[in-house]
């Protein structure tokens, strides 16, 4: 499937003098002065998204994020010309092996970027290691046996679970806790990271037979019937893992329900700044854990910031915006490092030595065991500044991922 997006195309380039611009498909020659290197081929990436529907909006974050790297740089990635070609990820798992499919037989990619759902990741596995091709992904995953090809800039899903546990634990003692989040491979995850983590500090579910519940997904419309359980449990707290549009309608119909005087702890995702916009004065006072925000205070930081909100004025940039961001800056290392024309299997072999990576979120590199970032995880709070609400880093919670 592919788009164009013209004024924000002409917008962008004005902001930021860049070559390249947001679009499904896009394609830069570089210019030559005429020595003897040797021409460099364009280096053609794939992108696996969502394109429509209720996880639209960080689908467009992974786009932008990759995209504003582009731009930044002239549309190169290790010193090629770059094609970035972008697929639909859909709902269901045909959808998404119907895209790679074509990315890597038809487009020739030299490795693939994206990916919302850890169950998407699974689906396209065989066809990853089939054509040996890497996969660069930029938000969750399940845990893998095989992950030879498999690298992911942003977190492995249990992740943010495991980092606020013991927090969560200190701040309810001995009281129990309800965990809530919808029903799909990362959401099953997540919380799964959480539960079990929380469990083995010592930590008591309210949740009926001691096990997390879930909603409808891709949406529910009313969490009425699990805002009423909750109150029926005797939870002192409630945990809970949504994004996009379940994150937008949790938090306002919590706030008008039962238990709005319970604390609610979250997942970062719960309140990115999107989200934030939506949820108004429920989201005010969330505690919630992730691994980026923008208030950090380092130069990749306030150089990414920065280049963001000359491109995209208006919108706040999210810890998934900057995986994004970062995956197309481990491609672009990467392919620098594999030689003149690489092959994927010598950009693969080149993320392996890259080491550690200066990012907007501090300093991080891939785990060899997982292939996913040992990283800093940071305790963020809901607070309003002037007219707006922000996540502010309150302190970090733990280092995850060795």
């Amino acid at each position: 499937m592919n788009a164009s997006h013209p004024t924000r195309r002409a917008s962008t380039a004005r902001r930021l003098g860049a070559a390249l611009l947001t679009g499904v498909l896009v394609a830069v020659t570089a210019g030559c002065d005429g020595g003897s290197e040797p021409e460099r081929q364009t280096i053609k990436i794939g992108m696996i998204t969502a394109l429509a529907g209720s996880l639209e909006a960080p689908g467009s974050e992974l786009r932008d994020g990759f995209q504003l790297y582009l731009d930044m740089r002239g549309g190169q990635l290790g010193g090629h010309p770059a094609e970035l070609i972008v697929a639909d990820e859909g709902y269901e798992r045909d959808v998404t092996v119907e895209s790679a499919t074509k990315l890597l037989e038809q487009d020739r990619v030299s490795a693939i970027t994206g990916i919302i759902n850890g169950g998407s990741v699974a689906a396209i596995l065989p066809l990853i290691d089939q054509h040996k091709v890497p996969l660069v992904g930029a938000l969750g995953r399940p845990a893998l046996t095989d992950v030879t090809y498999v690298w992911h800039t942003n977190l492995i899903s249990v992740e943010p679970g495991v980092a606020m546990a013991p927090f969560v634990k200190q701040e309810v003692g001995q009281g129990s806790v309800y965990a809530i989040g919808p029903d799909f491979q990362s959401g099953r995850d997540e919380l799964r990271g959480f539960v079990d983590t929380f469990t083995d500090l010592g930590g008591r579910l309210a949740n009926p037979g001691g096990k997390a519940v879930f909603s409808p997904f891709p949406v529910t419309e009313d969490f009425g019937p699990y805002l009423d359980e909750i109150a029926e449990s005797g939870a002192e707290a409630v945990y809970c893992f949504f994004d996009a549009q379940n994150a937008i309608t949790f938090v306002k119909q919590y706030a008008e329900s039962p238990v709005a005087d319970l604390p609610l702890y979250a997942a970062g995702f719960v309140t990115e700044p999107a989200s934030l916009v939506e949820q108004g004065d429920a989201a005010e006072g969330i505690y919630n854990g992730l691994n980026y925000s923008p208030d950090l205070d380092n130069a990749a930081n306030r150089e990414f910031v920065a280049a963001w909100n000359a491109a995209y004025p208006g919108r706040v940039p999210t810890s998934i915006v900057m995986a994004s961001y970062d995956a197309a800056a481990v491609l672009d290392r990467a392919i620098a490092a594999a030689g003149t024309n690489p092959t994927p299997q010598q950009i693969n072999a080149a993320i392996a030595g890259l080491g550690q990576l200066n990012s907007p979120r501090g300093p991080w590199q891939f785990a060899k065991s997982t292939h996913a970032p040992i990283q800093k995880w940071y305790l963020r709070q809901v607070r309003r500044d002037g007219r707006a609400l922000t996540n502010v880093v309150v302190s970090e919670l733990a280092t995850l991922g060795g």
